[in-house]
């Protein structure tokens, strides 16, 4: 899940990841399977950071944050 805005998801991003920006993480728990782990990307990690513990705070058991984006991305 990359919680970057729309705008700078667009602007590049993994192709498998989805887009769920951090300003609507709370809805996530509609989109995502709390049972399945959840890996968070951004620009930086600061904000997968904070969605962390949003996401925990919903019940999401297995939540990780790799920090910027580009670490999705396998060479």
């Amino acid at each position: 899940v990359d919680v970057r805005s729309q705008r700078e998801y667009s602007a590049g991003h993994n192709p498998q990841s989805i887009n769920i920006p951090l300003n609507e993480i709370n809805s996530a728990g509609t989109k995502l399977d709390k049972e399945k782990p959840v890996v968070l990307c951004c620009a930086s990690g600061t904000r997968s950071g904070m969605a962390v513990g949003a996401l925990k705070k919903l019940g999401f058991k297995e939540v990780y944050n790799i920090g910027p984006w580009t670490n999705s991305i396998m060479s």
